[in-house]
């Protein structure tokens, strides 16, 4: 089981404790972390998931797909480490994960 770090735009802190398989916005969802909408529920249909990956977990949260950077064409203040979380698989490698949320979802 990994533990992922979610830091609102606020600056609170929130560590879940994450199921292998699942997706960091599932994981959001399942703990009732504020600031993650997912309103599409995972198909990456929607930018509502939106978050910002810390620097050092780029590389170990995979590359955006083709898809997902066309999604977030539609999320506000996407930057260099911007990801949708229902795109990011948690495995063991991502236990230590922190991810930021934006100031809003759109």
């Amino acid at each position: 089981m990994a533990k992922i770090t979610f830091v609102e735009f606020n600056g609170t802190e929130r560590v879940v404790d994450a199921v292998a398989n699942s997706t960091v916005m599932e994981t959001a969802r399942n703990n009732d972390v504020p600031g993650i909408e997912a309103e599409c529920g995972g198909s990456c249909a929607c930018a509502t998931c939106h978050v910002y990956v810390d620097p050092e977990w780029l590389e170990k949260a995979g590359e955006r797909s083709e898809m997902e950077e066309d999604m977030l064409d539609f999320a506000f203040d996407v930057r260099e480490n911007s990801r949708l979380c229902c795109q990011i698989k948690v495995t063991d490698e991502l236990d230590g994960l922190i991810v930021r949320t934006p100031e809003r979802q759109f």
